[in-house]
């Protein structure tokens, strides 16, 4: 039913009623993970025997659509997932179900639960209701708030990655749209302007694509120094820009990216690790 064992193994638990309340599933690709607790969660109130041609209730249609009142996707609001928004579910979940077998929550990018949020969710999960499952999707279990992660039970989803666009969590349609981008960007990180962030900020608003894009530009200073070593590369990621760096001056920019990588990850205001990323890259001589 499943590629992956683990999910197999929670339908199996499901028939034999033995479900844990919450689980926190680390993963290596969001959307995918997703998509496939959205198909758990098809199978675990479906009234019949699971079926995905079926067409004789209205069920999966409703997750499908995200219109299943039972089923409460979280997605971060801004930086964070807010208070507010675990408050809002508390209130909606304080009734049984008509539709389903189960209230059923998800938390995409729980690693971005706030104190505030996480303290909220934590009485959630502390004395759990009877009928409400919950989810929580994360790509690191790590930085997970450990109150919430000893309540959970822990699965892993880890997906074959065979393009760029599965490992970024990205469509075709939206790499095609970075790569446009990359290269003009480069050629500008490269002149003596000093105030590269303006030509990022105008096209792309969220950190998110900010960070994409980064990450891209990891790839490609990658599969150069792949390159460069004689070793396999990805001639598509290469395709997208030509780098004339040696093998030196690409493991020094590998080293700064990654740096700004981690930037990003504590949340440091944008417009200051841009100016660092456009410095610290034209600095390497």
């Amino acid at each position: 039913m499943f590629e992956n064992q683990n999910l197999n193994e929670l339908v199996t638990k499901y028939h034999e009623n033995k479900l844990a309340h919450a689980y926190l599933i680390e993963t290596n690709n969001l959307e995918r993970a997703l998509n496939d607790i959205k198909k758990l969660i098809k199978i675990i109130n479906c009234p019949h025997d699971f079926d995905p041609k079926c067409t004789s209730c209205n069920l999966c249609n409703l997750i499908n659509l995200s219109n299943l009142p039972s089923l409460k996707i979280i997605y971060p609001d801004g930086l964070n997932i807010k208070k507010t928004q675990i408050e809002e579910l508390k209130k909606d979940f304080s009734s049984i179900p008509l539709y389903s077998k189960y209230n059923t929550y998800i938390v995409l990018n729980a690693e971005k639960l706030n104190s505030s949020s996480a303290n909220s969710m934590l009485k959630f999960v502390e004395e759990p209701t009877a009928g409400i499952l919950g989810f929580f999707i994360t790509n690191n279990k790590d930085i997970i708030i450990d109150t919430i992660k000893s309540r959970c039970q822990i699965i892993n989803l880890n997906y074959n990655l065979n393009s760029i666009e599965d490992s970024l969590n990205i469509t075709k349609e939206e790499y095609a749209k970075y790569k446009e981008f990359i290269p003009s960007y480069l050629n500008y990180l490269n002149t003596n302007y000093l105030n590269n962030k303006n030509n990022i900020l105008s096209v792309f608003k969220e950190r998110e694509e900010i960070e994409i894009i980064i990450k891209i530009i990891f790839s490609l200073y990658y599969n150069n120094f792949l390159k460069l070593t004689n070793k396999e590369y990805d001639k598509e990621v290469l395709s997208i820009y030509e780098l004339k760096d040696n093998i030196p001056k690409t493991i020094e920019k590998i080293k700064i990216i990654t740096r700004i990588l981690t930037d990003m990850s504590y949340n440091v205001n944008i417009e200051l690790i841009l100016d660092k990323f456009n410095l610290e890259m034209r600095g390497v001589k």
